[in-house]
């Protein structure tokens, strides 16, 4: 199988609040499922909500960046897939 492409960045991360800063590359979706991996970093989940400004939104598009609530810590420069 192919390597699968990713569909965005983290840029940053807020652990007491537990969102990820993501930079898209592709559109993202409230209900996908997406896995965050890096040097230290596998986590998988379903994006539950999503949020750009402050503002709630249902779905974002290449070159969004987004805040993604997160249910383990990730950090800077982790990829980010769609599975």
């Amino acid at each position: 199988m192919a390597e699968p492409k990713p569909i965005g960045r983290v840029s940053s991360y807020f652990s007491h609040i537990g969102v990820a800063a993501i930079e898209l590359t592709d559109k993202l979706k409230v209900g996908d499922k997406i896995r965050i991996k890096g040097a230290t970093t596998d986590l998988t989940q379903t994006v539950d909500s999503m949020q750009i400004e402050h503002k709630l939104v249902k779905e974002a598009k290449k070159k969004d960046s987004v805040g993604i609530k997160v249910n383990d810590k990730v950090r800077p420069n982790d990829l980010v897939y769609k599975e």
